[in-house]
């Protein structure tokens, strides 16, 4: 069974930091886009950064650039999104997914190419 389990939310003040952690299991894990998305209530789910198992291109909103940093453990199987300087629009449930394509050329921002997804973990910043 394929599994994605996030791990690392949590409340902190705004300029403040987490790192949040992907683990997956039950597949083989290479040539898979995963992404990080996230989604405060009432809004669109939306995507944040995301990283290519066979590669170590990056991709990420504009809304992160400079502050997330998406990185991966192979050997551990595990995604990791480094969030700093946080902000209180940085609020919202954080999922991990998985889609096997490459993650370029915008792809990786197609939420309905993703076939796994993790339960969410949540991110509360306060100002």
């Amino acid at each position: 069974e394929v599994q994605f389990v996030e791990s690392g939310g949590g409340s902190v003040q705004a300029g403040g930091s987490l790192r949040l952690s992907c683990a997956a299991s039950g597949y083989t894990y290479i040539r898979y886009c995963i992404t990080w998305f996230r989604q405060a209530p009432g809004k669109e789910r939306e995507g944040v950064a995301a990283i290519f198992t066979g590669g170590d291109n990056a991709h990420y909103a504009d809304s992160v650039k400079g502050r997330f940093t998406i990185s991966q453990d192979n050997a551990n199987h595990t995604v990791y999104l480094q969030m700093n300087s946080l902000e209180p629009e940085d609020t919202a449930m954080y999922y991990c997914a998985a889609a096997r394509m490459w993650c370029g050329s915008g792809a990786w921002l197609r939420r309905n190419e993703y076939n796994y997804w993790g339960q969410g973990t949540q991110v509360t910043v306060s100002s």
